[in-house]
């Protein structure tokens, strides 16, 4: 009978959640309620241990009574059956997750790999080409991938990706290759542009998903699935109640829950949220375009202000300090990165896609249409044109999302779903009469006007009438955040060292992120990092940074935009005896089969939009804008000279025979770096190089862009402000005759002779009545 009680004893003891001995305190990782948590319950009771979920993400032995058994292999039924195969530390790993989060969500997890956020091909070829590789085709990726045999959408979304993807095929590959292996500094000193691989495999691929990354403050995250649903702190510290995870050890997740949608809700002390917090998505997105900090106001600058009350200088976040200017407005609305980036914009829908055009299906007026038309009313494909030509067919609304997410509806809207440019439904965008509803994953809901609705009514100020109503070619031409990205991060040149000397190594992260074992764990993961160090080290520094007024080019869909300076390369490459192989180089990259310079201008949505847009003058009197260069390029002086700094002559001459170089040449860049065409419009540089419609802009958009000395300077000194604007209003019905400077400088000294004649007029009729009231009274 005692042995038959201890049986009984032991019974519940083996088949209850022994996770839960070890972590007692740990967060449910959503509500018991939910779906999830409820589907992830009955997989439990199908394996045979009901009491016990935590096994149907993590894996493991949950017989076990010590901590090594415990996180090691996992149940016969897992490995008959779907689901893990062994213990995951992180069940979102991309190595591993198509057993855990893939029994649910097959589609999203099948797409992960050919994601842009783990291939990240565009920032290779854009390293590769400021290295002179010349190469144009998107091929190499952190690895090998192959499209899927279906793209993910509905059907006219998949259409529209054929007729792209056929008519962009550099950027739509069929297939990728892994990058290649790190070159020897023997190699190198053969060829330097394989300094170019050191370079991205050192620097530039440690934030791709499938790998762990860095552990910085404001770069701790998980993998895979969890770099995004997961939530870790800045400072990297838990903040729940699991005793087994140290409170005081940066690199921990802050609490083990799920972000995702606003249902999924995640408990963190007293304060509740929902959906994915943009600081989530800075992670990776702070360097190269920098779109995710700028949305947030966060600009880069070289100097750390303020001073704390201790009188330490500001802390490094993502291993920089920050300048607070101002937040793009959907931010300062609450929304967040999820709110317009559709699930395919950030999963991907299966195919490989090369840059980041390629895979982000909205645009601007999907939601807030044009002034003439609602969004419902504008065909598919507007502003996502890539120079095809488009339907006059209305694009219209969806009633249900049975054909995307195949689960039903979300909202159940009064008149339906609104649809991406490229023909998606957008599930959280409802249509409410003329009005639209924006479900933001934070739970709140944001109710828009269309610029339709605000012209109708009035509620547009005469200066936004005129620009988007009046002058047509503004909507037609032009990108709505070419005018409201009121600024953004320009960092020009881009000074890369790659060092060999004295046999100096440095992290390769592609190859840490390679190095996964079967508990879907990296070498960062595992801290065992210095098994992957290369050949050289790669450094880079720049010449300054600016945020003001961005230059204007076209971009890859063929609509005037903002642009950047995207790889601006300069490359120094140190042998391995010291010795300089090359120093300050530029190499040469091609234009439509002409040479110029490979230092890249990249058009680029900044995420910086403001209500306010930009003023009109800061375009159309503005030579930078223009491409002309700062202070049209006039400012800064040749960079291509070598620059000492000492005792001088009057003619010029160094007087010590000792001197220091205070600034090294950079061979062959004869004009500053923010110059990107010369006074007769020729394109002196790269710009956007991933599509074929991107350039500089040319000389017949110039003549209509350049205003400097005519219009502007008078309209703004008008003292009648009706005046003025019913001039603008003039100048903009005019917009389709080819109005050039020397037509505006003709108009405008007709208006000065007009102006004359009638002030003499004016004149005379005052002193023709004056004397008739002489003459009458000289009469009494």
């Amino acid at each position: 009978m005692k042995k038959l009680f201890t049986f009984l004893f032991i019974i519940p003891f083996i088949w209850a959640n022994n996770c839960i001995k070890c972590h007692k305190g740990i967060e449910d990782i959503r509500n018991p309620n939910s779906g999830m948590a409820k589907a992830i319950a009955k997989k439990a009771k199908e394996a045979g241990f009901a009491d016990n979920s935590c096994i149907v993400c993590h894996g493991g032995n949950p017989k076990a009574t010590t901590k090594e058994d415990a996180h090691k292999e996992t149940i016969d039924y897992f490995l008959k059956n779907s689901g893990p195969k062994e213990f995951y530390p992180d069940p979102g790993s991309a190595w591993i997750n198509k057993n855990t989060c893939g029994m649910c969500h097959k589609e999203q997890v099948a797409a992960q790999m050919n994601n842009l956020m783990n291939t990240e091909q565009g920032k290779i070829q854009g390293a590769l080409w400021g290295f002179g590789w010349n190469i144009r085709e998107h091929k190499y990726a952190n690895y090998n991938l192959t499209n899927l045999h279906k793209r993910f959408g509905t059907k006219t979304y998949q259409n529209y990706m054929k007729q792209l993807s056929q008519k962009e095929p550099q950027v739509f590959v069929k297939k990728t290759i892994e990058l290649p292996p790190a070159p020897t500094a023997d190699e190198v000193e053969k060829d330097p542009k394989l300094a170019a691989i050191t370079y991205l495999r050192q620097e530039c691929l440690r934030c791709h998903t499938a790998s762990k990354g860095r552990s910085r403050r404001g770069d701790y995250r998980g993998m895979g699935c969890s770099s995004c649903h997961i939530p870790y702190s800045n400072n990297g510290f838990y903040e729940g109640n699991d005793p087994t995870i140290p409170k005081n050890e940066p690199g921990h997740m802050l609490t083990h829950q799920i972000q995702a949608s606003r249902d999924a809700k995640v408990h963190i002390s007293t304060l509740t949220y929902s959906g994915i917090p943009v600081e989530t998505c800075t992670t990776c997105h702070n360097r190269g375009k920098r779109i995710g900090v700028s949305y947030q106001g966060l600009m880069e600058t070289a100097y750390n202000p303020t001073f704390d009350e201790h009188g330490n200088p500001q802390p490094k976040l993502h291993t920089k300090h920050y300048l607070h200017m101002s937040e793009d407005v959907h931010y300062k609305k609450g929304m967040l990165c999820q709110d317009c980036h559709t699930s395919i914009d950030v999963h991907g829908d299966g195919a490989i896609a090369g840059s980041t055009l390629a895979p982000v299906e909205i645009e601007c007026q999907d939601c807030h249409g044009t002034i003439k038309r609602y969004p419902w009313e504008l065909p598919l494909g507007y502003s996502d044109e890539f120079g095809q030509k488009l339907s006059n067919k209305p694009r219209g609304i969806t009633k249900t999302l049975a054909e995307y997410l195949k689960k039903g509806t979300y909202y159940k809207p009064k008149d339906g779903y609104l649809l991406s440019a490229r023909g998606n439904p957008l599930p959280n965008v409802v249509k409410s009469g003329d009005e639209v509803i924006v479900h933001l994953a934070s739970g709140k809901d944001l109710k828009l006007e269309p610029l339709k609705k605000l012209s109708k009514e009035r509620k547009l100020s005469q200066a936004a009438q005129v620009a988007m109503g009046q002058i047509e070619k503004h909507l037609e031409k032009m990108e709505c955040y070419s005018c409201h990205d009121t600024w953004a991060p320009q960092c020009y040149g881009c000074h890369v060292k790659v060092d060999y000397s004295k046999g100096k190594k440095h992290i390769d992260w592609l190859a840490v992120a390679h190095d996964h074992d079967v508990h879907g764990a990296d070498a960062a993961k595992r801290k065992t990092l210095k098994e992957h160090l290369i050949d050289g080290e790669a450094t880079e520094t720049r010449s300054y940074l600016r945020w003001e007024d961005p230059i204007l080019v076209q971009n890859g869909e063929g609509r005037i935009a903002p642009a950047i300076p995207g790889c601006q390369t300069t490359v120094t490459v140190i042998g391995k005896d010291g010795k300089t192989i090359i120093q300050n180089h530029i190499f040469i990259g091609h234009d439509n089969d002409k040479e110029v310079l490979a230092i890249d201008m990249a058009p680029v949505h900044s995420h910086t939009v403001q209500k306010e847009a930009r003023s009109c003058e800061s375009c159309h009197t503005n030579p930078k804008s223009m491409g002309f260069g700062i202070g049209g390029g006039k400012l800064f002086s040749t960079p291509g000279d070598t620059l000492i700094v000492d005792l001088m002559t009057a003619d010029g001459k160094v007087i010590p025979k000792k001197v220091t170089i205070q600034k090294p040449k950079v061979e062959g860049l004869s004009f500053d770096w923010s110059k990107i065409i010369d006074e007769n419009a020729t394109q002196l540089v790269t710009v956007g190089h991933h599509w074929n419609l991107s350039r500089a802009l040319n000389k017949e958009e110039l003549s209509k862009l350049d205003r400097r000395e005519v219009c502007m300077s008078c309209h703004k000194t008008m003292p009648d402000h009706d005046l003025a604007v019913s001039l603008m209003v003039h100048v903009a019905n005019m917009s389709n005759i080819k109005i050039d400077n020397d037509m505006h400088k003709n108009i405008l000294n007709k208006n000065l002779l007009l102006s004359a004649w009638v002030q003499i007029g004016g004149v005379a009729l005052i002193f023709l009545g004056l004397l008739y009231w002489f003459v009458r009274i000289r009469r009494r």
